[in-house]
């Protein structure tokens, strides 16, 4: 059931993109020679009005072939090239543009339905910097370090993005009582001490080793993978609950401390030293619930929501071009037929509703991407056909057809080759 439902939440965002560029190619008087859904053999067949609809094998793109449209051909009537350049770039540029459509239509259902994250603050902590600054509980927080901030998720991907560090300065644009106020101090530090490692299941059950950090103090005196722990500093740990209450009662410090394990029925003993981790704290925690919207408010933080989704999507192409992401971090379309499906699988417990408006959302995210994406000024893409017709319409006359032929079709084989990769990324860390 769930990849079926991918597959129609995919399906639906590539045909909305294809039906951009379809109304507005007949709008100026261009012939779509294919309208198509899906990739590969012909399924199912149809001509009409001298266009040919198509429903393909493969389910992972679709077409708006017009006539003439990498050729040289301008002077027969009907052909992309005979129309005028404003005409085609708003052929081209139509798809892009009803993703976006597309993304506020459901991101005005989603808003109307569960509502929106306002940025307020809901807790400043006792003693912190922003306190002593003058940041209070009820503020809400409309720039964070420069970024622009609608949702309090903004402020969550901005810091995703772009980690605090200890020692950097916070700076805060709020809205107390009607009243804008600037805030800036310089962030508290957290010091924890970490033994290094997770732990498997709930608070009842035995304190299995599920995972070793490398480097960390554990890792060091070769505790590993399903080792069991069983004692800290002579104290017997059952289960998860005695272990979280023994570190309630004697938090990790920088001195050793005995730990007893065991591994295949034998029983191990050694001294470990916590390690020091120290992060920065901003000393203030922000809203990511959602509150209820009404009148207007519903149509305008739906427009807020896709702009969210449109700035994310920037956010990590920026996080792409500098290296802080890589390849195996895109994901194609097993990736993202993968991940509709989880959300599917983990909203069922939620309730219809939840599960359907948290598949919207998705819908809304892919939308999103898919329309930023294809602006991107590279060839064979959308944004890669509007730089070509924007420089004609400067120079007031084409580039070489056959060049500019070569490079889309340059680029349609990177583009490709980028395809194959990244579905052998997405089934490796699938499978």
């Amino acid at each position: 059931m769930k990849i079926i439902i991918a597959i129609i939440i995919f399906s639906a965002i590539i045909l909305f993109h294809e039906l951009g560029h379809f109304l507005l190619a007949k709008k100026n008087k261009i012939v779509v020679t294919e309208f198509s859904l899906g990739m590969g053999p012909r399924l199912l067949s149809t001509e009409r009005n001298g266009t040919r609809y198509s429903l393909k094998l493969l389910p992972i793109g679709g077409s708006c072939a017009m006539l003439g449209e990498d050729t040289d051909e301008e002077d027969e009537p009907g052909t992309f090239n005979s129309a005028p350049v404003g005409g085609r770039i708003a052929v081209v540029a139509a798809g892009p543009v009803f993703n976006f459509i597309m993304a506020f239509v459901l991101s005005v259902i989603i808003v109307g339905m569960v509502g929106y994250e306002p940025s307020t603050v809901l807790s400043v902590k006792e003693g912190s910097a922003a306190e002593a600054a003058g940041l209070k509980e009820g503020d809400v927080i409309t720039s964070y370090q420069g970024y622009h901030v609608d949702l309090g998720k903004d402020i969550y991907v901005y810091s995703y993005m772009n980690e605090l560090k200890e020692g950097d300065t916070v700076r805060l644009t709020v809205k107390r009582d009607g009243e804008k106020k600037e805030i800036s101090y310089q962030s508290d530090t957290n010091v924890r001490y970490l033994l290094g490692c997770n732990f498997k299941g709930d608070d009842t059950t035995a304190m299995t080793v599920e995972s070793v950090m490398e480097g960390m103090p554990l890792d060091d005196a070769g505790v590993k993978e399903g080792d069991v722990i069983t004692s800290i500093n002579g104290v017997k740990i059952g289960n998860a609950q005695d272990y979280q209450d023994y570190i309630k009662e004697n938090p990790l410090t920088g001195d050793p401390v005995e730990l007893t394990y065991t591994r295949d029925g034998l029983e191990y003993h050694a001294s470990i030293t916590p390690k020091e981790y120290r992060t920065a704290d901003s000393g203030f925690t922000y809203n990511i619930y959602c509150q209820k919207a009404k009148g207007l408010d519903v149509i305008r933080y739906g427009a807020v929501e896709v702009k969210y989704m449109i700035r994310t999507t920037v956010l990590s192409l920026k996080e792409l071009c500098t290296g802080k992401l890589g390849v195996k971090d895109l994901s194609g379309p097993v990736g993202v037929v993968d991940a509709i499906g989880t959300t599917y699988e983990q909203s069922k417990s939620e309730g219809t509703v939840m599960l359907w408006m948290n598949m919207l959302n998705m819908a809304v995210l892919l939308s999103a991407n898919l329309g930023v994406m294809n602006l991107l000024p590279f060839p064979a893409l959308d944004g890669g056909r509007l730089v070509f017709l924007v420089v004609e319409a400067v120079r007031r006359k084409p580039i070489n057809r056959q060049i500019e032929g070569m490079v889309h079709f340059a680029g349609l084989m990177l583009l490709m080759v980028l395809m194959v990769v990244v579905m052998y990324n997405d089934i490796v860390r699938i499978f």
